[in-house]
């Protein structure tokens, strides 16, 4: 009985209290976008500042994903954040979950915010989507980082993609929120993923859509972008994990290879480092973004803008 199974992984929990606290963020407001309304995290950065619009991984919110980056990004950039579809606070749609939708999500934020060109940085998931921004709207892309994804992963839908470690998705899209609750709590905790934020991270995956958050499993599944990776002509860091079990190193490091003048970037630590391990994967991170940064050319952005806006036109 699904109700035995609960009571039994809710026995080790017994002893602990779930305040969702939250760890500091960035302030908050609400964006329309022709999907629906997402929920903007900004830290405005040093004046004059370039863009950073971060990407979350696969059953992660912006907040899960990021809460340990943004003090430190928005010391020298100014940094956008919000979930993509499905996810957290993130447009919820009858349509099937697309990771086209998801970049051309970013690419109308940004330019409603006027924050396009941007750096789009992507972690695992999010890394998947940041190349599909490229491909579909690059005069919003002034540089990629791509942290802990491929070109490609598991041919078919596979728990293990999973940002937080998850296990059983298709079962959490059965049952009651009280009952995901459960379940969340108790994987978070027993894994460690979030530390003493678990309570607050429980609060934050509790919020998903998991009809949607199963469809971006499949949309993940189906990814490949290894036939136009040589196209990339803007500047790219690919962030490694080198401990990870979920994107195999050797995807990590074909992705990197495929860009053309990409620099490589390493954190020692497994998939999950940006949470698991901040003292490491942060600074690595903060380097990657400026290593793009500094590579970037204003004139190059107008010339290739200029050039999609004849293109639409004609």
């Amino acid at each position: 009985m699904l109700t035995d199974e609960i009571d039994a992984e809710l026995a080790p929990l017994d002893d602990l209290t779930l305040a969702p606290v939250a760890p500091r963020l960035p302030p908050a407001r609400e964006i329309e976008l022709s999907g629906g309304t997402v929920r903007l995290r900004e830290v405005s950065g040093p004046p004059g500042a370039p863009t950073v619009v971060l990407l979350h991984g696969w059953t992660a919110t912006a907040d899960l994903n990021f809460y340990t980056c943004y003090d430190a990004l928005g010391r020298h950039f100014r940094v956008l954040s919000f979930d993509h579809r499905g996810h957290g606070t993130g447009i919820r749609s009858r349509r099937r979950f697309r990771l086209e939708d998801c970049a051309d999500d970013v690419a109308e934020l940004l330019t409603q915010v006027g924050a396009d060109p941007a750096i789009a940085v992507g972690y695992s998931m999010g890394g998947a989507v940041a190349q599909v921004l490229w491909r579909r709207h690059p005069e919003a892309v002034s540089g990629l980082v791509l942290a802990a994804t491929a070109a490609q992963f598991k041919a078919r839908y596979n728990d293990r993609l999973s940002f937080l470690g998850l296990r059983g998705l298709a079962r959490l899209a059965r049952l009651t929120p009280a009952q995901v609750r459960v379940l969340l709590a108790n994987q978070l905790y027993l894994g460690r993923r979030t530390a003493h934020w678990a309570p607050w991270a429980v609060e934050e995956a509790s919020n998903h859509d998991w009809r949607m958050v199963l469809e971006a499993g499949g949309a993940i599944g189906s990814f490949r972008s290894a036939s136009w990776l040589d196209e990339i002509d803007v500047p790219t860091a690919v962030i490694v994990t080198m401990q990870d079990d979920i994107v195999p190193i050797r995807r990590q490091i074909q992705l990197f290879e495929a860009i053309p003048g990409a620099r490589a970037f390493r954190i020692d630590a497994e998939h999950d480092a940006v949470v698991a391990r901040p003292d490491r994967a942060v600074p690595v991170l903060v380097a990657a973004c400026q290593s793009v940064s500094e590579r970037a050319d204003p004139s190059t952005f107008r010339a290739r803008a200029t050039h999609v806006g004849a293109s639409a036109e004609s």
